[in-house]
């Protein structure tokens, strides 16, 4: 499909196509295509149109754009963004395949291929590629960090305004969480174990997952901690496999299970009030939408100040602050 394209503008079109190193030798040629998704994909989902960035749920298929539940964030005319995931893109681009006018595909000069050369040394290049993105972020991020929290030099808005500084003062943080564990990279991994811990009495967290299969540390950590949560996810009838022809339409019912087996556990520790789980249904629709969200005035209490962005500014990589909207 991008092939034509490819040929047609072969100086404006760059087609990579990435393979997980941990699909390789017999396992790759014996797990038939979709199954193979279970190994290991990529998943990030996010356009970029100059200073404009979304940040999607979404393939471009067009049940995303007819008739399915999804998330989409859209930020506009935030350059820092825009260049961080631009950086992004082009380092996952350059440790994939490369698609060639001719259909064959070649990796990038003096990359590592990802499943028929060795798959350390596939992995430590790899990581060193994005993590030279994630640290450049990094770098200007504690610098920011630093103006906003520990120096007088940033100025308010009314100040800005008085000297004619066309650009207001930045009022909101973004963090964007990178996940790739077979580069030995789990910052979402650490973040979203850091907010749930941190949750305290009385806080309510939502959280939404098309495919109910949460990790043993993201259910014990919700069984363990305080926080009210409420927890939506697809009824069997609008998960995306449902109807499926093959083993992959008995995926509904098996994230059925994982939730009745998860739902039992809640009841045995009498935790219903607490910890309550909710299906979505909508006649001819399927629901996709992922995320967790803990509203206005319910945050966790180390977050009441500074010092636990200052945690934060540590713990994660990029962190890009935003004008005020």
């Amino acid at each position: 499909m991008l092939l034509p394209l490819l040929q047609r503008f072969p100086e404006q079109v760059r087609v990579s196509l990435f393979h997980t190193p941990n699909l390789r030798g017999l396992l790759r040629l014996l797990i038939p295509e979709r199954f193979n998704e279970t190994i290991g994909l990529q998943h990030i989902k996010v356009y970029l149109f100059d200073n404009s960035v979304v940040l999607s749920g979404a393939n471009l298929s067009d049940s995303y754009f007819t008739n399915r539940q999804d998330r989409y964030v859209f930020l506009q005319d935030c350059p820092e963004i825009a260049d961080f995931f631009t950086e992004l893109v082009d380092a996952v681009g350059d440790v994939s395949l490369q698609l060639q006018g001719d259909d064959t595909v070649q990796v990038v000069e003096g990359m590592v291929h990802p499943y028929k050369g060795d798959r350390a040394a596939y992995c430590k290049a790899a990581n060193k590629r994005v993590m030279d993105v994630i640290n450049s972020a990094r770098t200007r991020q504690q610098m920011l960090h630093a103006q906003t929290f520990h120096s007088n030099s940033l100025l308010t808005q009314e100040d800005a305004a008085a000297t004619g500084d066309q650009r207001p003062a930045p009022d909101t943080w973004i963090y964007p969480l990178i996940q790739m564990k077979p580069f030995e990279i789990q910052i979402d991994e650490i973040v979203t174990e850091t907010l749930l811990t941190e949750a305290e009495r009385g806080t309510k967290v939502y959280l939404t997952t098309g495919y109910f299969n949460l990790t043993q540390a993201y259910m014990d950590l919700v069984l363990g901690t305080r926080a009210e949560y409420q927890i939506l996810l697809a009824s069997p009838e609008v998960n995306g496999f449902f109807g499926a022809k093959g083993v992959a339409g008995a995926i509904p019912a098996a994230y059925v299970h994982i939730e009745r087996q998860f739902y039992s556990e809640v009841c045995s520790l009498g935790q219903q009030e607490r910890v309550q789980l909710q299906e979505y249904w909508r006649r001819g629709w399927t629901f996709h939408a992922k995320g967790t969200w803990q509203p206005a005035g319910q945050r966790t209490a180390p977050m009441r100040d500074s010092r636990w962005v200052d945690q934060l500014a540590h713990l994660l990589a990029p962190v890009v602050l935003l004008p005020a909207w």
